[in-house]
Formats: C-alpha cells, structure tokens, sequence
C-alpha cells in the first residue's frame, strides 16, 4: 500500500484535501471516479523514515562504501544482496541503520538512488544524481568510482587547508592563555609590591595595570560579550543575506580572498566536471554546483547562469558577467563549449587550482609561522619588560 494526498470535490461540491492509502495511484483515482468525485489532484507521499537523530558518516565511510559496493556490483552480485553484505560489515550503528532503510526501499522495489535520495544526511545531491545517472545508463559501477574518487579529491583539499590553519590557531590560544594568566594573576602580585615601594612606576607599567585592572573588574562581563557576539555572528551568517555579505566580505579581503576564491572555483570545476562526465544534464549540473558551491557568490551566479543558459546563452558569458570567474577560467569553458569538450577544460581548471591551492596553502603556513611567534614575543617580552622596569629602576637607584 502507497500513500497518496488528494484535492478533489466532493458531491455536495465542497473542496477536500486529505491523505489516503491505496494500492496504486490508478486505483485511487477509480475509486473516486465511482463515488463522483471530481478529481484536482493526486501524487504520491513518501513516508518519512525514521533514523536516528545522532549520528554522523565521514566522506572516508561513504568513500569506502562506493568503493566496495562497486567492487561487489562488477562481481555480479545483485544490488540487494550487495546492500546486505555491507549492512553487515558497517561498523557505526547510525550508518547500519540508513543502510538497512535504504535495502528495505530497494527491497520494496525502489531505485538506489531514489532510496539514497530519503538520506540527504548521509548521501549528498551530487552522490544522488550520480548514482541515478549511472542506474539510467546502465553503468552504475564506473559511476561509483568517479563518485568515490570526487568524494576523495574533495576531501583531501579540505583536510589540507583545515589542518594548516591547526598549528596558528593552537599558537594563538596559547598566546591568550598566558596573556591572560599574566594579567589576571601574575601583575595584582607585583602590582602590591609596587604599591609597597612607593614611588612613581614607569608608563608601561602603570598602562599595564590599568589593563589587569580593567579585566580584573570586567572580565565576566567580557567573556559573556564576546560569547554573545559569536552567537549572533554565527547565526547572521547562516541567513541568507548574512551569508551573502560574509562571503562577499571573504572574497575581498586580501591574501586569505584570493585563497578562498580558488578553494571556490576548484571545487566548482571539480563537481561540474565530475557530473558532466556522469552523464547529468547540464541544467541539473548547474543545481547541484551552485548549491555545492561553498560560496553564497559563486552560487548566485551559476543560478544566474543556469537561468540564461534555459534562454539560449552558453555558459561561459554569464560566468563572466559575474566577475568572479577569472579570465583564465572564462576562456577555458568558452573552448570547452565550442570544441565539445567541456568536461576536460573543467577538470583541467580543477587540476590546476587544486595545484594553486596546495601552493598558496603551504606558502600561508610557512608564512603565518614566525608571524605568530613574533607577535607572541612582542606581547608576552612587552608583558614581562613592564613588570620588570620598576625593578630596574629601583637598583639603580641603590647602587647610586
């Protein structure tokens, strides 16, 4: 039995609209037919399936996955039997338990990918789309390869920026920890032997009093601030305006923009080409890569370039409109376009800003290195010299 929600109007002519079990869509529609009803509307609902709220799958496990699904599709074993197989094998719990919904829907006569398509928590819409390429074409193992191989590439970039942003941000907790311990605990113990010798303390010393001082009286009142500030930061860019200008924002700024721009364009090349070669229409390409994009900018101009691209125009003329799409990329998919080989430049551009992104990454990192260590040593050597300045004075003062 299928569910099915209907707008019809009954014979007293009232509109009703409500939710009904059937054997099929057909066998609905009959029903109503024979008791007089005028028929609107009619589709079918899918059941939400109910999975655990917790739980988290690693573009590795999916990768995985593919990989030894596509191994046991290639050894002629049929997809059923491959989904149990690796429902068994599953280590996490949350992962087994979408495995055994998805088998359940194909068991029931579902497709895999529209079986996927209930798990969007677990399968991404590029992961999606893929897949019911390869079920349209018949070559649903090769397509879980490429899948398996752009989860890969695209997880390796990720890893690379991420853990290079790893070692500033440890250095730069560790500098406002012992700041913070200095001002907090270690200046009000000097800060009464001064008051002791009497006398009047040098200008880097009394700043750096009024400072702990300062944060001495109103440090909860910082912490709750600060806390407050990040809350409603974090939650004005998950809107859409707000996403917009922080993306904008990123983009301009210079050295980190010129990074993420890339980090953007790559990705966006990498999943077009990946789909292209997938056999996915372009139109449905340009969706799944605007809202993969990673980047509110980039996004609403692939959206403005699927809409142009449905009038008639190529693709390349409203990359270009947009101005974020470099020259070299324009160009790229503008010969893509009229040679027929749209799939190659892309991955050629991705290839060559994967490259870019490696080097600019590595170059930033070796670069933010002393950077951090001389701005630790500046702060915690001013810290220590002010503290100590009184001291000095104090012993010239005897010896003289």
């Amino acid at each position: 039995m299928a569910s099915f929600s209907y707008h019809i109007k009954n014979r007293e002519g009232k509109d009703v609209k409500g939710i009904a079990e059937a054997e099929s869509k057909e066998k609905l529609i009959e029903y109503f037919q024979k008791e007089g009803f005028v028929i609107f509307d009619i589709f079918e609902t899918k059941r939400k399936t109910k999975v655990s709220r917790y739980g988290k799958i690693s573009s590795e496990d999916l990768v995985i996955f593919s990989r030894q699904l596509t191994t046991l599709i290639e050894s002629n074993i049929s997809i059923v039997e491959a989904l149990e197989i690796l429902k068994s094998q599953v280590d996490k719990p949350f992962f087994r338990e979408v495995l055994g919904m998805v088998l359940k829907d194909v068991r029931e006569g579902a497709s895999l990918s529209s079986a996927f398509a209930k798990h969007a928590r677990v399968f991404p819409e590029i992961y999606i789309s893929m897949v019911e390429a390869g079920e349209a074409s018949g070559n649903l193992s090769s397509i879980l390869e490429r899948v398996s191989g752009y989860l890969e590439k695209s997880s390796a970039l990720r890893k690379k920026v991420i853990s290079s942003l790893y070692y500033p941000v440890i250095i730069v907790l560790m500098a406002t920890a012992i700041t913070g311990f200095l001002l907090l605990k270690v200046i009000p113990t000097f800060k009464s032997v001064f008051d002791s010798l009497g006398g009047k303390l040098p200008l880097p010393t009394q700043i750096l009093i009024l400072v702990s001082n300062f944060l001495q009286a109103y440090f909860v009142y910082l912490v709750v601030g600060f806390v407050a500030a990040i809350i409603l930061f974090l939650r004005y860019i998950n809107t859409n305006r707000g996403k917009r200008q922080y993306h904008k924002l990123l983009i301009r700024l210079p050295i980190v923009g010129d990074l993420v721009k890339k980090i953007a364009i790559a990705r966006f090349s990498r999943t077009f080409a990946t789909l292209i070669k997938s056999g996915v229409s372009i139109i449905k390409c340009l969706d799944i890569v605007a809202n993969t994009s990673g980047n509110k900018i980039i996004e609403d101009a692939v959206k403005k370039s699927k809409k142009l691209i449905q009038e008639g125009q190529t693709i390349s003329t409203p990359l270009e409109e947009s101005g974020i799409f470099p020259p070299m990329v324009v160009k790229m998919v503008a010969i893509g376009e009229k040679s027929g080989k749209l799939e190659e430049m892309l991955s050629k551009i991705a290839q060559f800003y994967e490259e870019q992104t490696d080097a600019m990454v590595a170059g930033l990192s070796s670069l933010i290195e002393p950077i951090i260590i001389a701005f630790l040593g500046v702060i915690v050597g001013g810290i220590v010299i002010s503290l100590f300045l009184p001291i000095f004075q104090i012993t010239q003062y005897l010896n003289k």
